[in-house]
């Protein structure tokens, strides 16, 4: 019988430098979504005064600021345990004929604003149609899309959708996990985006600076599982930050007027022995 794998404790969080030319209301999604999985040891947020937290219609966990005028940092940080830290791997996942897919489920199966595939449709079902429905057809879907796409920083923007990327050939994160959900999609799998942490353990370390990641989940034989076109590599340490239909419902920061960025910093590493934040 296999071991379970050790728990894994990581340092994460994040840094925004913002300047506002006048107050303004904002909303930000960094903090680690609750899972079963995860503990969180400690967790901080230093910044403007005014702020809560709560929880939007995907379960996420949201804090919303009062941001002042002129410069502000606001800085998030925590300490987190992962039960089970590397992702799993489920070849004999069967795919859920369309016509039992839970209702709640079928959101996750119509376009939305970044994944289209009412427009993918014809390229997805002569591309994939033919495969074995189940793990190895989503994962060929991910091989196509990692292979297709070149991960070209700047190579989009805040309003490329699925279908631009395809046709573009490049793009980030987020457009790897938009063009693989539409494919999914279009082929009556359930598939939801996810962003969040995941710490350089196990892989060399990247030329650019850490950021959040983005990658997606699809319901296969009755649970969601991870799967990650921008890497399309098992990956030890991800933290869940947001899930939603795209990246339109788990925005890393939602201001109501204008605010500038004018710095930042993403944290996700082990934690070094008898570190915490401060709660």
């Amino acid at each position: 019988m296999p071991l379970a794998p050790a728990p894994l404790t990581l340092a994460v969080g994040c840094v925004f430098d913002v300047d506002a030319p006048a107050p303004v209301s904002a909303v930000l999604q960094v903090a680690p979504a609750a899972d079963p999985a995860l503990a969180v040891r400690s967790e901080r947020w230093d910044g403007p005064d005014a702020h809560h937290a709560y929880l939007d219609g995907y379960g996420n966990r949201c804090e919303r600021f009062m941001v002042p005028a002129g410069r502000s940092r606001i800085a998030y940080s925590a300490e987190v345990v992962l039960a089970a830290p590397h992702d799993a791997i489920d070849p004999a996942a069967a795919e859920t004929p369309i016509m039992y897919v839970a209702d709640d489920h079928l959101r996750y199966v119509m376009p939305s604003r970044f994944c289209l595939p009412d427009e993918l449709g014809t390229e997805a079902w002569e591309r994939f149609g033919d495969l074995a429905p189940g793990w190895s057809r989503v994962q060929a879907v991910v091989d196509f899309v990692h292979g297709h796409l070149e991960f070209t920083p700047g190579g989009s923007n805040p309003w490329t959708t699925s279908s631009d990327a395809l046709r573009a050939g490049q793009g980030v994160c987020r457009d790897f996990a938009h063009l693989a959900i539409a494919f999914c999609r279009a082929l009556n799998i359930p598939a939801r985006y996810v962003f969040g942490y995941i710490p350089n353990i196990g892989v060399p370390e990247p030329p650019e600076a850490m950021d959040f990641a983005a990658w997606f989940e699809v319901h296969l034989d009755g649970r969601w599982h991870t799967f990650d076109a921008r890497n399309n590599t098992p990956r030890t340490g991800r933290v869940v930050v947001g899930r939603g239909r795209d990246a339109v419902d788990v925005a890393l920061i939602t201001s109501f007027g204008a605010l500038g960025l004018e710095g930042f910093e993403v944290i996700a590493e082990p934690a070094a022995a008898g570190a915490g934040a401060a709660g």
